[in-house]
């Protein structure tokens, strides 16, 4: 009796200050269906008596809980809204052309010009694996003299900002798996002055992640060699 008399009640407020949304309708109980959303099912389990009708796919809600719905219901909309294909489709092409995502494709843009600042008096030496502040440990294989702009050290060489001598661009490749091996690690950390010239020679734990690199891409290398379909 009590439960039928509490329904009542929540009916007459449903019909006194109903909600209007296309998440939800009325039956002999209130039924709401939404995109799946994790904060929409968190909301509804914090209802009373609310609970999951498999075969309508709907969530079901029973008249003397529907001010406990009214009250979360503005949270529970929005995150339907937020939860809709097209909402989601938005977001991610809003995503896409944020400034975060510029600048991560700007900086993989510079990556593939295989170029690095290099302080013009204090060159690394060719063909042979050094550690770099932007790279990991690569092989410079020629030095151009072109000076770098300032403009693009600001934007992908903020270290070399720190400088107090010319820089020129670098030429570089990725280490090979049997020169990383031949290489004599350093005793000793990279110190400020290495690190703002932009180079120096590997500690054995920075040639540990080069080499664990390196084998991973001859595998891959390997593995496309070896399918049927190259």
């Amino acid at each position: 009796m009590l439960a039928i008399h509490a329904d009542s009640k929540g009916r007459d407020a449903f019909a006194f200050d109903p909600i209007s949304s296309r998440y939800l309708e009325m039956a002999e109980d209130l039924r709401i269906r939404t995109p799946y959303s994790m904060t929409v099912v968190r909301e509804l389990r914090e209802i009373p008596w609310a609970s999951w009708d498999d075969e309508l796919r709907a969530w079901r809600v029973p008249f003397r809980s529907y001010e406990e719905l009214r009250r979360w219901w503005p949270t529970i909309e929005e995150a339907a809204r937020r939860s809709e294909p097209e909402e989601r489709k938005r977001r991610r092409e809003a995503e896409r052309d944020s400034e975060a995502q510029r600048t991560t494709r700007l900086r993989y843009a510079e990556r593939r010009r295989h170029r690095y600042p290099l302080p013009a008096e204090d060159l690394p030496p060719m063909g042979r694996p050094v550690a770099t502040e932007q790279y990991g440990v690569v092989v410079f294989i020629e030095s151009s003299g072109e000076l770098v702009e300032p403009s693009v050290l600001a934007a992908f060489y903020p270290h070399a900002m720190r400088a107090d001598f010319d820089l020129v661009w670098g030429t570089w490749r990725s280490a090979r798996l049997t020169e990383l091996v031949r290489t004599w690690p350093a005793r000793r950390e990279a110190g400020p002055m290495e690190h703002s010239r932009g180079w120096w020679q590997p500690t054995l734990a920075e040639l540990r992640v080069a080499r664990r690199n390196a084998r991973a891409i001859e595998r891959r290398r390997r593995s496309r060699d070896l399918s049927p379909t190259s």
